[in-house]
């Protein structure tokens, strides 16, 4: 038996089973990684409340997708970076902000780019981020709120990306268009 089966509302653990119902009906079906993520409701449950609060915060929808991309691509998640490319691709993000997110390049537009370096920052200093770093975030013309909302998003990507990696989630067979393989 896989270490991580593929749960079903009906063989999931009983915490677990409201979360796989509600993603099914959102999705149409249910995918597998998060058919396997069930096997800890805890996890589950406790990532896509975090998702959920993330999706509400000041940071716009282009600039929450931007900093998913980096933290997935940066995690090597290739679910993640498929999934997450998608939504790039129905927010209409220009191919090039796409491509350069995916290589883990820099990118084309300045107030992406500032928050790009500022969660990579985040991540290599573990949050003690140089003052000169988060003033530039600021002046790219975030704001101090933002800058926690982007520790908020690194923290909810970074258990999805690891959560994914460990359960080896298949990729989606809607997302083979956007398959990725870490450089």
């Amino acid at each position: 038996m896989p270490h991580f089966p593929e749960h079903t509302a009906e063989t999931a653990p009983p915490a677990a089973r409201r979360a796989l119902a509600a993603t099914e009906a959102q999705f149409g079906s249910l995918p597998a990684a998060v058919a396997r993520l069930a096997t800890s409701p805890e996890l589950l449950n406790g990532f896509l409340k975090l998702s959920a609060l993330f999706e509400t915060t000041t940071l716009s929808p282009l600039e929450r997708e931007t900093l998913i991309l980096v933290v997935s691509t940066r995690n090597s998640c290739h679910f993640c970076v498929a999934m997450h490319t998608a939504k790039l691709v129905q927010l209409d993000a220009p191919a090039s902000l796409i491509a350069a997110l995916r290589a883990a390049e820099p990118l084309p537009i300045p107030r992406l780019e500032a928050l790009r370096r500022f969660a990579l920052t985040t991540f290599a200093t573990t949050g003690a981020v140089p003052a000169a770093d988060l003033d530039a975030f600021l002046a790219a013309g975030f704001t101090p709120r933002q800058a926690l909302e982007v520790v908020l998003g690194i923290g909810a990507y970074t258990l999805s990306t690891f959560a994914n990696r460990l359960v080896a989630a298949p990729l989606h067979p809607s997302l083979a268009e956007h398959e990725w393989t870490a450089a």
